[in-house]
């Protein structure tokens, strides 16, 4: 294993797959994170989870609602935990303004991609999305089983 691949693979936290099957991503943003010390502790143990979060524009701030952050026993004692407070992004002007006039206009979502860590900041990489229907899901499934079988019939030949 490369240098390059093993660092890429240790700076993933968490990764939402459901998004790529749910939504059609049509452009990807990376967002800072407002976070707590203990926050970002337990992050760096990979105890946190965005299977079921969504983010939201309010009162022209990104926020982070649904994300879970298990607080470590060990590093959260002195400090009142709460696992699944909203979080806010960081993001800049120009981008916030685009994502806004995008979801609240044209119908978009902001649906949250994966955490990882850029430089020793905890990032958040958010995507704009279009929901897939039920025949587009479907759709998908049958590409990726025919991509398996086509794989597996030229290693067999």
């Amino acid at each position: 294993m490369s240098q390059k691949t093993k660092d890429a693979g240790e700076r993933q936290i968490v990764v939402n797959r459901r998004a790529r099957h749910e939504y059609f991503i049509e452009e990807q943003y990376e967002a800072g994170l407002s976070l707590q010390g203990w926050e970002v502790k337990s992050l760096r143990d990979g105890r946190g989870q965005i299977a079921e979060a969504y983010v939201i524009i309010r009162n022209g701030e990104a926020l982070l609602v649904g994300a879970h952050i298990t607080p470590l026993l060990s590093a959260s004692t002195h400090v009142v935990t709460d696992a699944t407070r909203s979080r806010k992004l960081l993001l800049h002007d120009h981008e916030l303004s685009k994502l806004m006039g995008k979801v609240e206009r044209a119908g978009y979502t902001l649906v949250p991609l994966d955490m990882h860590w850029t430089r020793g900041r905890a990032k958040l990489q958010i995507g704009l999305a279009k929901g897939k229907k039920q025949h587009d899901k479907r759709a998908d499934v049958k590409e990726r089983d025919w991509a398996r079988e086509k794989g597996r019939i030229l290693k067999h030949g």
